[in-house]
């Protein structure tokens, strides 16, 4: 069985764990809480994110599971510039349309639906129950929270993170490192490097 380190102790970290189980993997993790840190419930932390880099002929599959879309898009490609593999993992009891293109290093969880004609990014989270209907565009590290719902054609730039419950309508744009906060709904365009909140959602901040 195939090893796959785990970057990132945590709690979207123990998720990750159990869906590369799942997935036909051997789990181990590191995290810069090493030695201090030595465990996550039964799983053993190894070392730090430096000790991964330094250690790929013992393991040549990692994936970084840090909810920060940020520090996740840097970790992955520190991973990939040293040669290792960022798998995708799909839980067994998502549904992804054999028209749909996932990029590595991206994870979807139970439940989600991911419809014809969607291309999804590098380092996705694709979290729990979470809708991607036909032709929507997401760009890497993007993070969508459980049981959020994007309709057809929605596009959303790099380093976006939806709450949990956001919905969107067709066709919207969502730009680059934005934030939508829980159960806000998009029903037009929002800019980039802000935090749009509410149903209809609106600019709140800038970030």
């Amino acid at each position: 069985m195939k090893t796959l380190a785990i970057v990132g102790a945590s709690g979207h970290g123990k998720v990750v764990a159990d869906l590369a189980e799942l997935c036909g993997f051997d789990v181990v993790f590191y995290d810069d809480a090493y030695p201090q840190k030595q465990n996550i419930e039964h799983w053993q932390v190894v070392g730090q994110f430096a000790d991964l880099l330094n250690s790929k002929e013992d393991c040549k599959h990692a994936i970084v599971a840090i909810g920060n879309n940020q520090i996740r898009f840097n970790l992955s490609e520190q991973l990939l510039d040293s040669g290792f593999n960022l798998p995708v993992l799909i839980h067994p009891s998502a549904v992804v349309s054999q028209y749909a293109h996932i990029n590595e290093g991206t994870v979807v969880f139970a439940n989600a639906v991911i419809n014809a004609f969607s291309q999804i990014s590098r380092y996705c989270i694709i979290n729990t129950a979470t809708i991607v209907e036909h032709d929507c565009m997401l760009g890497d590290a993007v993070h969508l929270s459980p049981c959020v719902a994007l309709a057809g054609g929605t596009k959303i730039g790099k380093l976006s993170w939806l709450g949990i419950g956001a919905v969107t309508k067709q066709l919207v744009e969502i730009d680059s490192n934005v934030t939508i906060g829980a159960n806000s709904t998009v029903i037009k365009n929002i800019p980039a490097n802000v935090v749009a909140i509410g149903s209809p959602a609106v600019i709140k901040k800038h970030q």
